[in-house]
């Protein structure tokens, strides 16, 4: 699963890209943060996959969290209206993949 997560964290990044985009034109300190937690996601499974037991669940867990962090910063950027609810909807989605299956492989 590990190597799944692993690729989906960077279809996220590449669904992120043009959003951060446009949400960069009004917010750029929430489109930083929005490409720090987003490649935190994937740095985190990296490193975990490599990591034993104890540390990988910790990179797993870190990893979610970044992720989680990554799904708030969308939902913020839509509340201010800088994209709408549709055109964030496959990123999010994958997000929320990518959170399930860190929230498993951490409890592991």
């Amino acid at each position: 699963m590990a190597l799944q997560v692993a690729a989906l964290s960077f279809e996220v990044i590449e669904n992120l890209r043009p959003l951060v985009a446009r949400i960069r034109r009004h917010d750029r300190s929430l489109a930083d943060q929005l490409m720090r937690a987003a490649t935190s996601v994937a740095l985190n499974i990296a490193e975990g996959d490599v990591s034993e037991a104890g540390n990988q669940r910790s990179r797993f867990f870190t990893a979610a969290g970044s992720a989680n962090e990554s799904l708030a910063a969308l939902r913020v950027a839509i509340a201010w209206g800088y994209l709408g609810a549709d055109e964030a909807g496959d990123a999010a989605q994958l997000l929320g993949r990518v959170l399930a299956m860190l929230r498993k492989l951490a409890r592991r």
